[in-house]
């Protein structure tokens, strides 16, 4: 796993992208159920070995965005699946038909050494991975993952989210991922 250097704060909100990496592009939604539709555009447009890096404070729809993924790629039956957030198992895997899905809460991660303890720097080569908190596992990001960065719109609606979108602009995935942020999402 290749990685690169993450400044893990920034002076004015806490939060700063990785050198190297450009914001992409933004998606806005007003309802969880766009949140949806944006996580099933996302399951259908990965594969295997595709990272999705989710960060975002607490409650800003970071196990809701992955759940939404999941169940989608889960296909029919998927919408009633439980999907439990792995904040105390720290990964959650799921079988699909077009392959595995990892879905990992480093938040209680206690360093990035722990990634090869968990199994997830494999995983982040032969599965479809969604990780929350990868802030946890710097400077160890795959280059080429997506950062979704999920923040609370706070000029609309309590379910309004932004979703900025980050990574290397030579990403094969981010390639593969514009289409979503240039369109415009419910």
């Amino acid at each position: 796993m290749s990685s690169t250097h993450f400044p893990r704060t920034d002076p004015v909100d806490g939060w700063h992208a990785p050198r190297g990496w450009t914001a992409l592009g933004t998606v806005h939604v007003t309802e969880a159920a766009g949140s949806d539709a944006l996580a099933a555009r996302l399951a259908d447009a990965t594969r295997c070995g595709d990272t999705i890096l989710l960060s975002g404070e607490l409650g800003a729809g970071k196990t809701h965005l992955a759940r939404a993924f999941i169940r989608h790629a889960l296909g029919p039956g998927g919408a009633t699946a439980e999907v439990p957030s792995p904040s105390f198992t720290l990964v959650q895997t799921y079988e699909t038909d077009a392959g595995e899905i990892w879905h990992a809460d480093l938040y209680r991660l206690g360093g990035p050494d722990e990634i090869v303890e968990l199994g997830l720097d494999v995983a982040m080569d032969e599965a479809r991975c969604l990780v929350e908190w990868p802030e946890r596992m710097a400077p160890d990001w795959p280059d080429d993952a997506v950062l979704v960065r999920i923040e609370p719109d706070l000029d609309g609606p309590a379910e309004s989210r932004l979703f900025t979108f980050w990574s290397r602009p030579d990403a094969p995935l981010a390639a593969r991922l514009a289409p979503i942020w240039s369109e415009v999402t419910p």
